[in-house]
């Protein structure tokens, strides 16, 4: 089922969302802050207001699939799956652990509710297609949702896979790009330039839509687009802030990947609850 949360409603668990990513990256001691809090909106929108799921039912046949191809914010991930209620928050404490289903990178035969193993940077997007064109090709009513990395951009399978989804018209497939702008050494134009976006993707034969990746509105009104957009594949590029919400997190590129300290936590925490 759909739920249909307010722009209020979707802010409220994006904030949730990134208490409960520190939260568990400080318990887990190590992980992916910047890119995981950059995505709380996206997963907000897409798991509280566009996708048709059932977490009573993970493996229901009809249900939207979602692909997290940046594997790595898998915090975020799995804070979105808490929220909806496919298992205990109470689990996001076990990140990282032995024995945990929630591992640094997704794992669909552990974790509930995913729908596909990532964290080999292309792979996800390259599935997600696979997904789409199952469905078309079965005459099934489900659509396949991925976010995407801009540093991943740079992986050559990103780009078969975006040749591959326009060529078979794959209307049922939306990507959303997490436009942080920064990857684990620096700025993605610097290490190496995946830009312009749009007119490359466009060039591959998609539908490109702009929005602020932090603005949950303008998030839904361009999944409305894609949704409506039955003739090719579409792509939305969401302008993100890594590390959004916890100040010296913000556009910082160490934080991509670094331990949360007890000193690192408990000021992350007043920012976000003040």
């Amino acid at each position: 089922m759909r739920l249909e949360y307010t722009a209020e409603q979707l802010e409220a668990i994006a904030h949730d969302i990134r208490v409960d990513v520190i939260e568990s990256l400080h318990c887990a001691g190590s992980g992916h802050p910047g890119g995981s809090l950059s995505i709380a909106e996206i997963m907000s929108v897409l798991y509280f207001h566009e996708m048709n799921l059932d977490p009573a039912n993970p493996n229901w046949e009809e249900r939207d699939r979602f692909v997290l191809s940046k594997g790595h914010a898998a915090p975020a991930y799995y804070a979105a799956l808490a929220e909806r209620g496919y298992f205990s928050k109470e689990l996001l404490k076990t990140l990282r652990q032995i024995d945990s289903p929630l591992q640094g990178h997704p794992d669909r035969k552990k974790a509930v509710g995913v729908d596909m193993s990532t964290g080999s940077l292309g792979q996800g997007i390259s599935a997600a297609a696979g997904m789409a064109c199952f469905a078309k090709r079965s005459s099934k009513d489900f659509r396949v949702y991925c976010v995407l990395g801009d540093g991943e951009m740079q992986e050559g399978e990103v780009w078969e896979a975006l040749m591959a989804a326009a060529h078979y018209k794959l209307s049922n497939f939306t990507v959303l790009l997490d436009n942080n702008n920064l990857q684990i050494d620096g700025q993605v134009r610097d290490v190496m330039s995946v830009y312009p976006i749009r007119e490359k993707v466009e060039a591959f034969g998609w539908k490109v839509l702009e929005a602020g990746g932090h603005d949950v509105k303008a998030l839904c009104s361009a999944l409305k687009k894609a949704r409506e957009n039955t003739e090719t594949p579409t792509f939305i590029i969401c302008k993100t802030v890594k590390g959004k919400g916890v100040s010296f997190m913000e556009n910082q590129a160490g934080w991509h990947g670094a331990a949360v300290t007890d000193e690192n936590y408990e000021t992350a925490m007043k920012e976000l609850n003040a």
